[in-house]
């Protein structure tokens, strides 16, 4: 992820850098921030941990008042279930929006992706894990729902993710590579493509401007 995390890096406004393990909630979130903090160290960036674990901490106004203060916000992967029902409508993410409008770095990654678009993809049931139906999120891109790690997993969830939001804008991303809005339009940034499924037809784009993705909006 150098490409992009450089890119993120640099957006960063004043203010400490946090990361968000909460969809790694039921999974070692300690483990993530530790490797955030690793990874981020190596480019030149400190980072910290903001303990969103449960809808109660996403409540907090103690989280809340330190989120308010930060310059950049990652969201870390894990259940991307969790991580919409935890944020959605609450005070930490209510702070985090406002930051992001007055300039402050947001990105995701897999499920933290996932949960920036209007919809998340959820099991539909177990064990099947390729059957995916909607649930809201957090809409920073709105009309829209990722596909992540699309070249291993994400396109076996495109029949199923059709059905569930046959008017969505589908987000494919390959693994290591990331969609970027740069403040006026998106591009492709990584070794691998970002794949654009609209209806039934499928556009594929690596390393230049992504066409078709609705722009962020809150």
């Amino acid at each position: 992820n150098d490409e992009q995390d450089r890119l993120l890096v640099a957006a960063a406004a004043d203010g400490p850098a946090f990361i968000l393990p909460t969809a790694a909630a039921r999974s070692r979130p300690d483990l993530t921030v530790a490797t955030a903090q690793r990874w981020f160290a190596g480019l030149g960036l400190e980072i910290k941990g903001l303990m969103v674990l449960k809808r109660t901490d996403a409540n907090s106004r103690e989280l809340a008042a330190e989120a308010a203060t930060g310059g950049l916000f990652y969201l870390a992967g894990g259940d991307p279930g969790h991580l919409a029902r935890t944020l959605g409508g609450t005070r930490v993410w209510e702070a985090i929006r406002r930051r992001w409008l007055d300039g402050a770095a947001l990105a995701g990654s897999s499920a933290g992706a996932m949960a920036l678009c209007e919809w998340t993809l959820i099991r539909a049931g177990w064990p099947n894990r390729t059957q995916r139906k909607e649930e809201t999120a957090l809409a920073v891109v709105p009309g829209t729902a990722v596909l992540p790690h699309y070249e291993t997993f994400g396109q076996r969830w495109v029949p199923s993710a059709r059905s569930a939001l046959p008017g969505a804008v589908l987000l494919g991303i390959d693994e290591r590579s990331a969609a970027v809005w740069n403040g006026s339009g998106w591009a492709a940034v990584g070794p691998g493509r970002v794949v654009i499924w609209t209806g039934d037809t499928a556009r594929e784009f690596q390393h230049e401007p992504v066409e078709g993705l609705p722009s962020p909006t809150l």
